[in-house]
């Protein structure tokens, strides 16, 4: 026997004019939440550079508020609807549960936004204890009901809202931290695994039994009632096996948990493809969800084979970062999407023309929508310049724009219609309305439609690639010119070498080619940082990341010919090549180090290479141009707030939570000087921390920047391989550590070349007050550093830093700024200075002109305190890099006391700021 079954079978008796519809305006009342979710979450896509732990925001702002609302939702729908039990899914029990349900998922965002714990706690007892109600319902639902064909779908909705709570309690734990080994990636794996695969997959699942069919118009195939009972154990065995294994053992057995979820879902869908086969998709909501279910089946395998290939947690933590775009878009938000489209339109009701007007409104031009959505996310997936993935995740928000636009321009037309309808006394409409006949592009406009779509990826790849200095034209010379001029005798030979990227080395660093021969090198890349090779010709390879491989066609090569990596700083830091040509005459400059500069460098196209392919316009024209010591700030400048707040009251050992973000900021370093910063949470310096012996600290690491960084926190004793590993863009890490001795110490980006990554703006303090340390009137904190300018616009110039050639000195990130805005103090106050020399070169001889200091604390201990029978004074703080402590004083009189670092060339550079005391 086989049936066709509407989501709005079995509804009840009909209903009273179509304006006054309870059913429809329940739908519409509890959808809109899913809307306003997903308009939350296309906001914090466009803002996320700008918000503290974007990246996980933008992920459960998606799933924990939008797909978790619209489950609860619609499975209470279908599970009423399958059960014809309609009017069972409303009223005030359904209301209260979806307060609890958003009110848990406000606290849940909200505490992890403002670093409150018990916030956290509390939405996430909320967000279980709604869903737990969710499922109590459906049980009872299921024991009112009659048997049904279709009941196995509730039992999916059952178990799925049984693992939820699971996997909301491992979220909470892992936001409280203070976890130790791996656990936090065990922990994370195994909360991914059962809100992705259980909460969500089992929902989908268990929907698309009877949706699928209904969305093709096209009947469930004979067996496919049984196929969803023989899978929903299976499913649920192989996602317990992989948690288990997350958990326990090892990832490769979670692998068998992995495959054993699969297969579960290879027996549910046989029959999917069957009824695919018999009635092909034809409308957005169909081909919609089919493209989601692709991602998910490639999404599965891949983390079949992140888990078989280490023994690491934290590796697979790290690899499995790659598969949030596929699972949270790809698939989520595509099956959301597409079932929406299909749903709502029946939802609206007012009749057969109604909802085939309201569905072909929600899919205009769905060819190139849906072919845009996927082509602009495996762009964003696969390993492509920067540029070019910001211009794709555009097109994806855009997508879901246009798409929420439709979606409320078709509500409130068919909510208009209805009224319209309603005060013309038209005819009662049944509330079951038939399924909307299917609105399709017609065939010979499908293709028309995808070609357009994918014609729009193409040009926003042309854009982001135009955008990336790599794709600009450089001023190539052939290889086969031999160094006198003449062109060399093609040989028809290939001579292939292989290059390994060892740490900052390509290895060999050298090949020698016979004159005549064509050259290929395989590059592959195994260290930690994202490399490139550039010859001298224009010929390169692509942006390699750590573990990929690349091909190099240098083509006939008739001289020697110099080579390096074009990552900003790698060149100078020895990341040179060098092509050696035998049987022909030889150039002198295979070195990697001369005569390429102007053939194809990154100095010759005007503009700044950023450290993974992106670029930092620049107009050509040094900064230092601009620099005059002597300029003054525009009118209205603040200078950066210098006071030290004190360490807050309250037990000698707590838990100080920060999310530390990357990103990427135009910055005025000194009055008409502007550089491009690599910054944590937006500013150079970082944020200053502050505690005291025994507290610990746990940072979050955000890397919201379009290059490789990492941090390290010289406060803390711990291994480096971890914690201060580099993570690239769109990555994120946990640092913890115990601060157990007293200093002002430096935190870093240690990724290489380190100095270029400190000279650009990745570095801060973190004062850890003596034990007892005294009260005084004032705290100040002033870190050195030096700036090493770049083109205008641009980053730090990586030769400069290299000689050692600063532009600029400056506390706190601005030439001269306490100058223009000092410093405050009252006559007879105690003031403490707490200074830091950052560098990442220069050392610090902090001094105030006309003060002495009665008291100095250098490196951990105190050189002078005051009271000593030798009633001794002192007139510096010296400090070499890296190094820091505090000197305190008492200002006689009033008046303006300037402080300097008493190198005075550098105090010359910006090293200079005033007290103004009264």
């Amino acid at each position: 026997m086989t049936t066709q079954l509407s989501p709005s079978t079995a509804s009840g008796p009909a209903p009273k004019p179509p304006g006054r519809s309870p059913r429809a305006l329940w739908h519409l009342g509890v959808n809109a939440i899913v809307v306003a979710w997903l308009g939350l979450f296309a906001a914090v896509a466009a803002a996320h550079h700008f918000l503290p732990h974007s990246y996980w925001l933008l992920v459960h702002v998606l799933l924990l508020g939008a797909v978790t609302n619209a489950v609860v939702i619609w499975s209470g729908h279908f599970a009423a609807s399958v059960l014809r039990l309609p009017e069972a899914n409303r009223g005030a029990p359904a209301a209260l549960r979806l307060a609890c349900l958003n009110a848990g998922a406000v606290a849940v965002i909200g505490g992890m936004l403002s670093g409150r714990w018990p916030a956290v706690l509390a939405g996430g007892c909320l967000v279980a204890a709604a869903v737990t109600a969710h499922a109590v319902w459906l049980v009872r639902l299921l024991r009112r009901a009659l048997p049904g064909r279709f009941a196995m779908t509730v039992r999916y909705y059952i178990a799925a809202s049984a693992l939820l709570p699971a996997g909301a309690g491992l979220g909470v734990v892992m936001a409280r931290g203070d976890l130790a080994g791996d656990l936090s990636d065990r922990l994370l794996i195994a909360h991914k695994m059962i809100n992705l695969l259980g909460w969500i997959g089992l929902t989908v699942a268990g929907t698309l039994i009877t949706l699928w069919p209904t969305m093709l118009r096209t009947r469930v195939v004979d067996g496919a009632e049984r196929a969803g009972r023989t899978a929903l154990p299976v499913l649920l065995a192989g996602l317990a096996a992989a948690v288990a294994a997350a958990l326990l053992a090892p990832p490769p057995l979670a692998a068998f948990g992995v495959a054993g979820y699969a297969a579960g879902l290879v027996v549910a869908g046989r029959p999917w493809l069957r009824e695919a086969r018999a009635k092909p998709p034809r409308s957005f909501a169909a081909w919609s969800v089919a493209m989601g279910c692709l991602w998910l089946a490639g999404s599965l395998t891949a983390l079949a084979g992140i888990l078989v290939s280490t023994t690491s947690w934290t590796t697979v933590t790290e690899d499995t970062s790659v598969l949030t775009a596929p699972l949270a878009a790809g698939w989520i938000a595509q099956v959301l999407l597409g079932a929406l489209s299909f749903l709502v339109p029946v939802v609206l009701g007012g009749g057969p023309a109604a909802v085939r007007a309201a569905t072909a409104g929600l899919e205009r031009a769905w060819p190139a929508r849906l072919a845009i959505t996927n082509a602009a996310l495996l762009l964003c997936v696969l390993p492509v310049p920067t540029t070019v993935r910001v211009a794709c995740s555009l097109l994806l928000l855009v997508m879901l724009l246009y798409f929420l636009v439709l979606l409320v321009l078709t509500v409130v037309r068919g909510m208009r219609n209805r009224r319209k309808s309603a005060r013309g006394d038209a005819d009662p409409v049944p509330a079951a309305d038939p399924a909307p006949a299917e609105v399709s592009a017609p065939p010979h406009r499908m293709p028309g439609g995808v070609a357009l779509g994918l014609a729009v990826v193409v040009l926003a790849v042309a854009g982001g690639g135009a955008m990336d200095v790599r794709s600009l034209p450089v001023a190539e010379r052939s290889a086969s010119t031999s160094a006198d001029g003449s062109e060399v005798k093609p040989t028809g030979r290939t001579t292939t070498v292989d290059v390994t990227i060892r740490t900052m080395r390509f290895s060999p660093s050298a090949v020698d080619v016979p004159a005549g021969d064509s050259l290929v090198i395989r590059l592959h890349n195994t260290g930690t940082d994202t490399h490139d090779l550039v010859l001298e010709t224009g010929a390169r390879t692509d942006r390699l990341s750590p573990g990929k491989r690349g091909t190099l066609d240098a083509g006939v090569v008739g001289r020697d010919l110099s080579g390096w990596c074009s990552t900003v700083g790698h060149r100078q830091m020895g990341m040179v090549f060098a092509v050696r040509v035998t049987g022909g005459e030889r150039s002198d400059t295979a070195d990697g180090t001369d005569g390429a500069d102007s053939t194809g460098s990154q100095e010759s196209s005007g503009t700044t290479h950023d450290h993974s392919g992106g670029t930092s316009e620049g107009t050509g024209e040094s900064a230092a141009e601009a620099f005059d010591p002597m300029a003054e700030p525009a009118e209205g400048f603040t200078a950066r707030d210098a006071e030290l707040p004190p360490v807050t009251d309250g037990s000698r050992s707590r838990l100080h939570k920060q999310t530390f973000t990357v990103n990427e900021a135009i910055a005025e370093v000194a009055p008409g000087v502007r550089q491009t910063l690599w910054t944590f949470n937006g500013t150079a310096p970082g944020p200053v921390l502050r505690g005291r012996v025994g507290d610990t600290f746990e940072i979050t690491l955000v890397n919201d920047g379009t290059i490789g960084h990492s941090v390290d926190f010289h406060a803390g004793a711990l291994a480096p391989d971890r914690s201060m590993r580099t993570i690239q863009p769109g990555q994120s890490l946990t640092y913890r550590f115990k601060a157990t001795r007293s200093g002002v110490w430096m935190y870093h980006c240690s990724t290489m070349p380190m100095s270029l990554h400190i000279a650009n703006g990745m570095f801060g303090a973190v004062i850890i007050d003596p034990p007892d340390l005294s009260k005084v009137d004032r705290e100040y904190v002033l870190v050195q550093s030096e700036f090493y300018l770049g083109k205008r616009n641009g980053t730090a110039d990586a030769d400069k830093v290299n000689t050692k050639e600063p532009d600029i000195v400056a506390f706190n990130g601005y030439a001269n700024q306490y100058d223009h805005d000092p410093l405050t103090a009252k006559t007879g106050e105690r003031v403490r200075i707490w200074v830091l020399a950052a560098g990442p070169n220069v050392p610090s001889a902090f001094h105030v002109v006309g003060g002495q200091f009665d008291t100095v604390f250098r490196e951990g201990a105190y050189d002078l305190r005051p009271g000593g029978s030798e009633r001794g004074g002192a007139q510096v703080l010296d400090l070499a890099p890296a190094s820091g402590g505090f000197v305190e004083m008492s200002f006689p009189e009033a008046g303006n006391y300037p402080f300097v670092t008493h190198v005075m060339t550098d105090a010359e550079r910006g090293a200079h700021g005033v007290f103004r005391v009264h």
